[in-house]
């Protein structure tokens, strides 16, 4: 079972995610927040630094269809369950949550600052930075919506 969750930017998810660290959770998917925090952080990196040549050769046939077909999806919360992400981003299991969320935090932060246009996405294109920053607030609402908070917080951007 999945929460209903929505971020508009990625200043709110991390919002969430320091509230998860507050009140605990519990999953209903496969990764822990670390897991997480660490996957999202991987993708915004590759998205700052550039992604590897094979992913980019690769993407490039299926862009037009991901972008059509899978980007507003994924933009309006309805991101399918099970999608396989390449190995780089697979986050290690034993992760600790409190450094993960900080360690995304930071990225977070150089991110948002950035006056840099960021690296195409091998799947969807190229796009503002402003579009890059719902993307990937999009990306950690779906990874979030498996984690449960314990104890329920009504300044939460969710629905039950």
């Amino acid at each position: 079972m999945r929460r209903q969750i929505h971020f508009v930017q990625l200043d709110e998810a991390i919002e969430e995610c320091e509230g998860l660290l507050r009140t605990g959770y519990t999953k209903s998917g496969n990764w822990s927040l670390g897991q997480i925090c660490c996957h999202i952080r991987l993708t915004i990196e590759r998205n700052m630094d550039g992604y590897p040549r094979w992913m980019t050769i690769l993407g490039i046939p299926l862009r037009p269809i991901l972008r059509w077909l899978m980007l507003p999806r994924l933009l309006a919360g309805k991101s399918p369950n099970g999608v396989q992400t390449a190995g780089i981003f697979i986050p290690p299991n034993q992760l600790d949550d409190n450094v993960e969320v900080g360690r995304l935090k930071e990225c977070v932060t150089a991110f948002l600052n950035s006056t840099n246009s960021m690296h195409a996405h091998p799947g969807f294109g190229r796009m503002s930075n402003d579009e890059f920053n719902r993307f990937h607030a999009a990306h950690l609402a779906h990874h979030l919506s498996f984690l449960h908070p314990q104890i329920e917080n009504t300044d939460y951007n969710t629905v039950n």
